[in-house]
């Protein structure tokens, strides 16, 4: 039986945090051995929000390095950049003569955007944004987007331009479903809603254990909870919330020391940095490899890139053919 296409991708922002494996690496290697896998490094999608470009490319080499070492095959799955196919941007070209400003400005989630990143002037690639997505995913005639629900109305507008497409050219590309996933989501430990890099309150894939330890010192736990022996409430706890992910096995041991006072948030935190370093040294393990390979990284790079080039190639063949522009 024939595997589905699935592309998925990330912005390049350099290594990446515990906060992307729980709520994107994990289910990645999953689908890569149920689906045909394209993961895409999204440096084009870098410039709806910043035009720094200086440190793109080693930013998408320790990304790149961090998707292998959390366990993404490049034999199963090409990775590569989007600025190197540049079948993305003749595409997200013409897609974007198939839908109007004003649909494009109903997109929820761009909405989102502008007053969660407070935008005042949006350009015109910010509001295509979902335009250059689908011709992302649509390049690889992609039939499944494993996205959380907030991440629908992207995929309903590609849905959409590939329908008109289909409509006014004959039939190229499917209309990809939502695969809707339940995307785990880790607090930043000063308590924020994520973990982000600039806001400095992450825990790396590649943090050894005595800079997690130093890490987890700092993390808010209950604020009621002042001493040792005063009585806490786990379900307000971000620690607590790390344990779930990391030592499911002492949980109910947890919960029931924190609530009576006997487990003070110093040892909990300790405890909690010790699991978590073990849970990432396999990782580490293998980002010394690819650190100490970094030739082979680029290889695995460019070999990506040449098989989403080909794909890339025969998509836009059969586009150029159907609009009797080939």
């Amino acid at each position: 039986m024939r595997k589905k296409r699935i592309l998925s991708g990330m912005r390049p922002t350099g290594k990446l945090h515990i906060g992307h494996y729980v709520g994107a690496l994990e289910n990645w290697v999953k689908l890569q051995d149920e689906y045909n896998c394209y993961f895409l490094i999204a440096d084009y999608h870098v410039l709806t929000t910043s035009l720094k470009t200086d440190d793109l490319y080693d930013n998408s080499i320790e990304m790149l390095i961090d998707w292998l070492a959390t366990g993404l095959d490049p034999q199963k799955s090409p990775m590569f950049r989007h600025s190197q196919i540049k079948g993305h941007s003749e595409l997200a070209l013409i897609f974007g003569m198939l839908i109007t400003v004003n649909r494009l400005e109903r997109n929820p989630t761009l909405k989102d955007q502008v007053r969660d990143l407070n935008i005042e002037n949006l350009t015109f690639g910010h509001l295509g944004y979902p335009v250059l997505q689908a011709a992302d995913i649509l390049m690889y005639k992609g039939e499944a987007v494993p996205v959380g629900e907030d991440q629908v109305p992207h995929v309903e507008i590609t849905r959409e331009i590939a329908r008109k497409f289909n409509n006014e050219y004959g039939m190229v590309f499917p209309e990809p479903a939502p695969l809707l996933t339940q995307f785990a989501r880790l607090q930043g430990l000063d308590g924020s809603a994520k973990m982000s890099k600039s806001l400095g309150n992450t825990i790396l894939l590649s943090d050894d254990p005595e800079t997690i330890k130093s890490k987890l010192r700092k993390a808010v736990t209950d604020p009621n909870k002042i001493r040792k022996n005063d009585p806490g409430n786990p379900d307000i706890c971000l620690v607590f919330s790390y344990h779930k992910k990391f030592n499911k096995e002492e949980i109910p041991e947890i919960d029931a020391g924190c609530r009576s006072g006997a487990l003070g948030c110093v040892d909990c935190k300790m405890n909690c940095a010790s699991k978590i370093s073990a849970f990432l040294e396999p990782i580490r393990e293998k980002r010394n490899y690819y650190e100490k390979n970094i030739d082979l990284v680029k290889d695995i790079l460019m070999d990506g890139e040449r098989r989403a080039g080909i794909t890339s190639e025969e998509t836009m063949k059969q586009v150029r053919k159907n609009m009797k522009m080939g």
